[in-house]
């Protein structure tokens, strides 16, 4: 079996020739709202927390907007520093990116001043992942450590058809997802 650092690498590359081959028009229409049994998964007056996703990641920004619509609040991962605990606070508008800043590893979170959050269910980031649920992320451990502490918060993975692998090299620290949605499956673990 492949050993994740090689499997990082091979898969950070075919997420960016996946991505780069969809034509604009194909990746306007991807991804616009969670199939209904995921979204289910949160009630109105719930919080979601979902990452702002970077090019060439499967993209999240109409998931957010698409349950603050909806009657959810919708909590961006929070990092006070690259050492720091991950944490989630209120993204109060996704159509508003002024309410955001860089975090420490140069993606969008809110601002410092935002609410603190606790969401029900997380979409969570990933490089590969198995139909089974193991997910390979980019290795910092920052969602496998949230989990430690939240186990019973279902994880959603997003990805491009292309990510799936038949098998990750799994740890005992390793959170396994609940599904995985794909611009053309639903993946539902057992």
């Amino acid at each position: 079996m492949e050993d994740k650092q090689a499997l990082r690498g091979r898969m950070r590359k075919l997420r960016r020739e996946t991505e780069a081959a969809l034509p604009a028009e194909t990746r306007a229409l991807l991804f616009k709202r969670p199939p209904a049994r995921i979204a289910e998964l949160a009630p109105e007056g719930s919080v979601v927390g979902i990452y702002d996703a970077v090019k060439p990641e499967a993209p999240t920004r109409s998931y957010a907007r698409w349950f603050h619509e909806n009657g959810r609040r919708v909590a961006l991962p929070w990092f006070a520093s690259r050492e720091a605990p991950m944490e989630f606070r209120v993204w109060v508008d996704p159509f508003d990116e002024s309410l955001l800043e860089r975090d420490p590893f140069g993606a969008f979170q809110p601002r410092a001043d935002a609410e603190p959050a606790e969401p029900g269910l997380v979409f969570v980031p990933l490089l590969a992942f198995t139909a089974e649920g193991d997910r390979l992320g980019q290795g910092g451990g920052h969602y496998d450590r949230w989990y430690a502490a939240h186990p019973l918060v279902p994880a959603i993975g997003l990805a491009w058809d292309g990510q799936r692998v038949d098998s990750i090299p799994h740890e005992d620290h390793d959170h396994r997802l609940d599904a995985v949605i794909t611009p053309t499956r639903l993946y539902e673990s057992t």
